[in-house]
């Protein structure tokens, strides 16, 4: 039976129409029809144009009549929609005043900016046709997935293992072996490797539709593409190009499916999302949806009409104001509710707390409104806490006891110290015990923990290149950042050296040991744990092709590098004291301080003194943490060039120590660690880490 309010009261050619509902915003299915509602405040008439799928012109154009305009929203049910061969897009009239920041031009067709998916991009890398200059198109999708009781897994953020990937990059190139390389589908055929790995969490960069050509260029006979994607079309609609399905209009259900079968795996989705900034740019970017509907409300302007540039990409969102604020909203409740996806990772989230001039704010509503939303009740929700215009946040990003960081500060002390800046260790403590310095009123869950990301060096370059190559990029090697922290261990680049080939494998296993050791949330880069390079490129952006690709030939070459890591977070997965979800310095009921550092000698230490050689012990108590028995953990630390002996602290004599990695060597297996025949000291050879557990 048929609702009152959807009988159709207008026509044109062989559709019906009538006046809509206001909510929800977007393209939404309703009997036998579609309802179209969309926000313009300044806007003095809006028209809905409908396209056959791959049409040039529309087949018809529907101004809205005065009266479906309800506020500062323009909403119709239109009825006779072949919603599989339908594509539609919007005009607004309205006063064209750069100066005043008001960009109306009824010639624009504008794409809406609740489409939950977007043509013209379904195949990755098909350059768009020049003679279409509307070839962002909004298109209605069925939101009738089979979840088969699927929901968000709701992991303790504390208990997390993050892998950061790219879509295609993970298994674009030959060597992955996968059916369907670059897509949602191939990351499916990968989820044993990543379950065997060890991880339970992967945080996808940016996977919201953007368009791959923006700002491409040829170099050296290279097409280079906005190869991250951090520069959003459309905040609803999945990238249609990392799709397998794409062609057939089945993008959504492939995502769905991959985060359904990440899920069955107990691994969860973290994805990398783009508020601060749009495709648009700046003054002289494209017109693809926000500036030709409203850019006095979305985006920040000077009194002169002029983009405020926060984010370094032409243009900042106004995320402040209600109406983006809400829009915000809605996109994040979107893809939990109907992707399931288990958290959001906010790129320069720092933007997200200025104001309309572009000023701090103390309380941002849009970061209070996103930490006690319903909604998002038990998303996670992790800040890059700084932006480009200099704020930088970490340790006082806004968070009401909801927001995580990622800590950059971990990453720039365990990189230093690594290579030998002994003036880092009175920060490392901090650090390790989970940047209680920064954290110490929240928890260690709140520091997510990083050495390496997808910006900057990999791992593998971090320990073989002193400056960055990125010649590639086409800009003379003057894009991507000068500070590194990194060391080439005697050779910049590749080399045959025996020598520096082992240090630079047993430099990766030391900031490895230290990583998946410390208190806080780790995250690892993918490809890191098999020694991936860029070839010294610390900016990657624009690179699809082997720069970019994982090659997984490394992953045979070296084995050893990989067995090390999947070791140490099945280590860590054993032992919940080092994931604690709070900071506990005192005694337990083993006796001993839940984490005490030491020097070469046992319990003496000055913390405030610059040194390269320490150690620090977990005490994990049986009864706290719901072991089968008492444990103690030992990781001894040496970043000097040279050796050192370290004395043993004294544990229950019941109990004996166990050797269990070396970073010259191996992790070994639970149950399988060999005892120290020596339980007083050790001798710690240069740039080295082992780990002991007393038991």
């Amino acid at each position: 039976m048929r609702a009152a309010d959807t009988f159709p009261t207008n026509k044109i050619q062989d559709l019906a129409y009538r006046a809509g509902r206001i909510f929800p915003f977007g393209a939404t299915i309703v009997d036998d029809g579609v309802n179209f509602s969309i926000f313009s405040k300044e806007s003095t008439g809006c028209t809905l144009l409908l396209y056959h799928h791959g049409e040039k012109d529309p087949y018809v154009e529907i101004p809205f009549p005065e009266e479906f305009r309800i506020g500062d929203v323009y909403t119709m049910m239109v009825f006779g929609i072949s919603i599989e061969t339908t594509e539609y897009g919007y005009r607004f009239d309205g006063e064209y005043e750069p100066k005043k920041g008001i960009l109306f031009d009824k010639n624009n067709i504008l794409l809406d900016p609740y489409a939950k998916s977007v043509s013209g991009r379904t195949v990755w890398g098909r350059e768009p046709d020049p003679e279409n200059s509307f070839s962002h198109r909004g298109q209605i999708i069925r939101e009738d997935y089979d979840w088969d009781g699927d929901k968000p897994l709701e992991i303790p953020q504390n208990d997390l293992t993050v892998y950061e990937m790219h879509v295609r990059s993970f298994t674009r190139d030959q060597s992955s072996g996968v059916r369907h390389k670059g897509t949602y589908a191939g990351i499916v055929e990968k989820i044993p490797y990543l379950k065997e790995l060890g991880i339970n969490c992967v945080e996808l960069m940016p996977v919201f539709e953007f368009d791959e050509f923006e700002n491409s260029r040829v170099v050296d006979g290279r097409r280079l593409v906005n190869y991250w994607g951090y520069s959003t079309v459309c905040f609803f609609a999945p990238k249609a190009g990392y799709a397998a399905s794409a062609p057939f209009g089945m993008e959504a259900d492939e995502l769905k499916n991959l985060i359904k079968k990440l899920h069955k795996n107990g691994i969860e989705v973290i994805l990398d999302v783009v508020f601060n900034h749009t495709a648009e740019g700046n003054e002289n970017g494209p017109s693809i949806s926000y500036k030709g509907i409203d850019n006095r409300t979305y985006y920040l302007l000077t009194p002169d009409g002029w983009y405020y540039n926060f984010s370094g990409c032409g243009n900042t969102m106004n995320c402040n104001n209600a109406v983006v604020r809400n829009h915000i909203l809605d996109c994040l409740r979107y893809w939990v509710a109907s992707y399931h996806v288990d958290g959001f990772r906010f790129d320069l989230a720092s933007i997200l707390t200025r104001d309309a001039d572009g000023a701090p704010m103390m309380s941002p509503p849009l970061i209070e409104s996103l930490a006690h939303d319903a909604v998002l009740g038990s998303t996670k929700l992790i800040a890059e806490a700084w932006d480009a215009g200099g704020l930088y946040q970490v340790g006082s990003f806004p968070s009401w006891n909801r927001w995580a960081e990622w800590n950059g500060k971990y990453r720039d002390c365990v990189r230093r110290f690594v290579k030998g800046d002994a003036g880092c260790a009175p920060e490392i403590y901090h650090r390790i015990s989970g940047s209680d310095d920064l954290y110490g009123s929240r928890s260690p869950a709140v520091s997510v923990n990083f050495i390496t990301c997808h910006d900057g060096f990999t791992m593998y370059d971090l320990v073989s290149y002193n400056e960055k190559h990125n010649e590639a990029n086409g800009e003379d090697n003057r894009d991507g950042s000068n500070e590194n922290d990194s060391w080439n261990c005697g050779v910049e680049g590749d080399t045959d050296d025996a020598e520096i080939n082992r240090l630079r494998i047993r430099q990766m296993k030391n900031m490895y040991t230290l990583l998946l050791t410390s208190r806080g949330v780790p995250m690892l880069l993918s490809g890191d744990e098999f020694a991936n390079t860029q070839f010294g490129n610390n900016n990657a952006y624009c690179q699809d092709n082997e720069i970019s690709w994982l090659d997984w030939k490394r992953l045979d070459e070296y084995r050893d590098l990989y067995a090390y890591v999947r070791g140490l977070n099945l280590f860590r997965k054993a032992h919940p004291v080092m994931r604690a979800d709070r900071f506990d310095t005192g005694h337990n009921g083993t006796g001993y301080p839940e984490l005490s550092f030491h020097g070469t000698v046992p319990w003496e230490i000055d913390r405030c003194q610059p040194t390269l050689t320490f150690a620090y012990m977990y005490a994990e108590d049986h009864v706290k943490f719901g072991t089968d028995r008492d444990m103690f953990i030992y990781v001894a630390v040496n970043a000097h060039w040279e050796d050192h002996t370290f004395i043993l602290p004294i544990i229950p004599a019941s109990m004996k120590w166990h050797l269990v990695a070396d970073s010259n060597g191996c992790v070994r297996e639970c149950g399988k660690e060999a005892e120290l025949e020596d339980q007083k000291q050790m001798n710690l050879g240069a740039r080295s880490m082992v780990i002991l557990t007393g038991c």
